[in-house]
């Protein structure tokens, strides 16, 4: 279930912790959040302010926000382009 993403180059096989809505996830370092959870079976995101549907990577590339969540440390990311980091706490905007 890895996705060879074509803003990431050659990434390390270095196991990376980190958790999504309170949950523990492992990812390769140098992964994108986005990347990392759909390795991890994870799909959805966050769901859409108007109609609750499910959210998640959509253009790959940080161009369409659907995969906007929240970084503990710094608020708003695009999990698509924000890259993984050891013990870091990741949202969706309902949590």
């Amino acid at each position: 279930m890895r996705i060879d993403h074509p803003l990431l180059g050659n990434r390390s096989r270095k196991t990376v912790s980190f958790s999504f809505n309170n949950l523990v996830y492992q990812g390769m370092e140098g992964d994108t959040i986005g990347v990392a959870l759909w390795a991890n079976g994870v799909k959805t995101l966050r769901h859409s302010e108007k109609n609750n549907e499910p959210r998640g990577m959509y253009c790959g590339i940080g161009q369409c926000y659907e995969c906007r969540i929240y970084r503990s440390d710094i608020g708003l990311v695009k999990a698509c382009t924000t890259l993984i980091k050891e013990g870091e706490k990741y949202y969706s905007l309902e949590e």
